[in-house]
């Protein structure tokens, strides 16, 4: 039996064992960039929304009654 396992440890060489994580590892670091990327996009693109809706808002204050009287009492004079 020793003879067996010694012969399955020469066939099964340890180069190729470790070049396995590695290249599982590369793909893993490259799809990590890529999302690093995809989020970094997403949070400039939100910002950016952030920025003009509040611009907007700013920009559409609508007054209460001050600025609705004079246009309904000038339709009904």
């Amino acid at each position: 039996m020793r003879n067996w396992i010694r012969a399955a440890g020469r066939r099964t060489p340890r180069a190729s064992t470790s070049a396995a994580p590695a290249a599982g590892s590369a793909s893993l670091e490259a799809e990590n960039a890529a999302l690093r990327r995809e989020n970094a996009e997403l949070r400039q693109e939100r910002e950016i929304l952030r920025r003009a809706a509040k611009y907007f808002a700013g920009e559409t204050r609508w007054c209460t009654a001050s600025s609705s009287s004079p246009t309904i009492s000038a339709v009904t004079a």
